[in-house]
């Protein structure tokens, strides 16, 4: 039997604010374990949570960036479990009320254009963290660290529609791309700022209805959801091809194992019992705070693609690379406003600049040679001044340096030649020495072409402009033919 594959997601995005969600202690990863909580996150009595404005004005940019309807009022609400790293035994979160509702996003799947909907976009406070290893006494002992404990997350859940673990990679990454790109989160999974649940199920293929779903929690990588997905799935078509029925449960991701382990059945779920967080009020998302938000986001990564295929007349590809960040993509356009081409400014951007921040691990923001500096070296490049090769040795030293192209290339006299007298009577000469590759070329043997070129660039020592060295040799080559 053939069965079709049903998933859908749960990601859980912390928001990339300075402080918690319900209090004013720091957000910063790495600190000393509980050095940074208060009443307020660990849940002591009598402290009263009060809302980031600036965690909701982040939560409302990534539901408008996924086609949600954001409502008018919603409502916090206690999510009531025991875990060791939940001090108040239980979450604030929103249930009933959500933020925003019915979105909708389109993202590339191998070079196919895919649709999938988004049923909620929720606000909910982060928990603590259990720590079993590093210690001296782990094998018996379970550290707890609450500086996460209150870190603002919104949860974004997908409608069942993806089809297989290559499209839940694919949106997964699409996502975090853009909630980078809002500056709504970091990106960083292996913080653990951005984690996902993925629920996942099979069916006959041509059944409409839903199998019995398994989740399987807190995965945070792209590669570990394709296996985690892979593996279940496998596991699942094993069961029920042996006539058994799948479990409803929520697993686990053994990435040392690489497969899927049973952490709870439905019957042992947590029953939430949620109701109503007395200590906060509904939160009200008029149409003026939607707006201002709106007029907020930057120009999204879609939009912002098509327009620098059309508006500077660069590949698909290159703008695709182009706009990765919202800086790589501010970066090129700055360059090009300095006065180059579109393409200029792309190959390089794409060729040496990138290579360099990679070799040097920085990002793009901290590199020291600004577009307008890079927009010299092109310049120079597409004026016929110095060639690529030395344009490359030349960007080299302003890098190192932060000297414009334009000092280097004069203190150490590295212009091309580009006068067309002084060209001419290289050639000539070069003609006059190399009588066989003349032959050799009227003959028909074109390659003796490229080896005359390379006698004029040694002879110039390699400041001749290539492109006038090829019209002047065939010039002169087509007089003595």
């Amino acid at each position: 039997m053939s069965y079709e594959t049903v998933i859908g997601l749960e990601i859980h995005a912390q928001l990339r604010t300075q402080t918690k969600i319900f209090c004013g202690c720091s957000t910063e990863f790495g600190a000393t374990p509980n050095s940074q909580v208060c009443p307020v996150c660990l849940g002591l009595p009598g402290a009263l949570p009060v809302l980031n404005r600036h965690a909701v004005d982040l939560a409302i940019k990534a539901a408008l960036a996924l086609g949600c309807e954001i409502q008018d009022l919603s409502i916090f609400a206690r999510k009531n479990y025991f875990y060791p790293d939940l001090p108040k035994g239980y979450q604030i979160s929103q249930y009933e009320q959500p933020l925003a509702l019915k979105g909708l996003v389109r993202f590339d799947v191998s070079g196919h254009s895919r649709s999938v909907g988004i049923t909620r976009v929720h606000m909910e406070e982060d928990a603590g963290k259990s720590l079993h290893e590093g210690f001296s006494s782990s094998e018996f002992c379970t550290y707890l660290d609450f500086n996460r404990s209150g870190v603002p997350l919104v949860e974004i859940v997908t409608e069942p529609e993806m089809r297989s673990s290559d499209e839940a990679a694919a949106f997964f990454t699409w996502l975090r791309d853009m909630l980078v790109w809002l500056g709504v989160n970091d990106g960083n999974m292996e913080e653990g700022s951005l984690r996902c649940d993925a629920n996942v199920s099979i069916r006959p293929v041509g059944q409409s209805s839903l199998g019995t779903k398994v989740e399987v929690k807190n995965i945070n990588s792209f590669r570990y959801l394709q296996k985690a997905l892979n593996y279940e799935v496998d596991r699942q078509i094993d069961v029920v091809d042996k006539g058994e029925a799948i479990q409803q449960e929520t697993r686990l991701w053994d990435s040392a194992g690489s497969r899927t382990l049973s952490m709870r059945s439905k019957e042992e779920a947590h029953d939430y019992r949620y109701f109503p967080e007395p200590d906060l009020p509904p939160l009200v998302t008029d149409t003026e705070r939607v707006a201002a938000v709106r007029a907020t986001m930057p120009e999204l990564p879609d939009a912002r693609r098509l327009r620098f295929i059309k508006e500077y007349g660069i590949p698909e590809y290159d703008a695709g690379v182009l706009t990765q960040t919202v800086e790589l993509a501010d970066y090129f356009e700055e360059t090009v406003a300095a006065g180059v081409s579109g393409k200029g400014a792309s190959n390089w951007i794409m060729g040496e600049l990138l290579r360099i921040i990679k070799e040097n691990n920085v990002e793009i923001g901290s590199v020291s040679l600004k577009p307008n500096a890079l927009a010299g070296l092109i310049a120079l490049i597409e004026k016929g001044v110095i060639s690529s090769s030395t344009a490359k040795d030349v960007f080299g030293k302003m890098y190192e340096s932060n000297q414009p192209a334009s000092e280097i290339v004069e203190r150490e006299g590295l212009a091309q030649i580009g006068d067309k007298e002084s060209l001419h009577k290289i050639v000539c000469k070069t003609i006059d020495a190399n009588a066989d590759a003349v032959t050799q070329y009227q003959a028909g043997k074109h390659v003796a072409l490229g080896f005359l070129i390379g006698q004029v660039m040694k002879a110039s020592q390699g400041k001749a402009n290539p492109k006038l060295v090829n019209e002047l040799l065939k010039e002169e080559l087509g007089k003595n033919f």
